[in-house]
């Protein structure tokens, strides 16, 4: 693990980001020699890269609609 200043981390914070996400090799930050913080990088989170249609095929069909819902005698405006 590569071991970095404060004053040079503070210096370079967004290039140092950058090559942690890019490399996934974490950077420890320190203080007079004393380690205050570590950068790492993100954790994968497993989403699929492209959500849309991630969901095909989870689906069930239980049987055919050939009625409705509710019976036509019960509805106000047909009456």
């Amino acid at each position: 693990m590569e071991t970095m200043a404060i004053s040079k981390f503070k210096a370079t914070c967004l290039r140092v980001l950058e090559r942690v996400r890019k490399t996934r090799q974490p950077v420890l930050v320190t203080r007079f020699g004393e380690p205050i913080a570590e950068v790492v990088p993100p954790s994968t989170t497993g989403r699929p890269a492209y959500w849309l249609g991630s969901l095909a095929g989870t689906a069930r069909i239980v049987g055919e609609i050939v009625s409705p819902a509710s019976n036509a005698k019960d509805w106000e405006v047909l009456r």
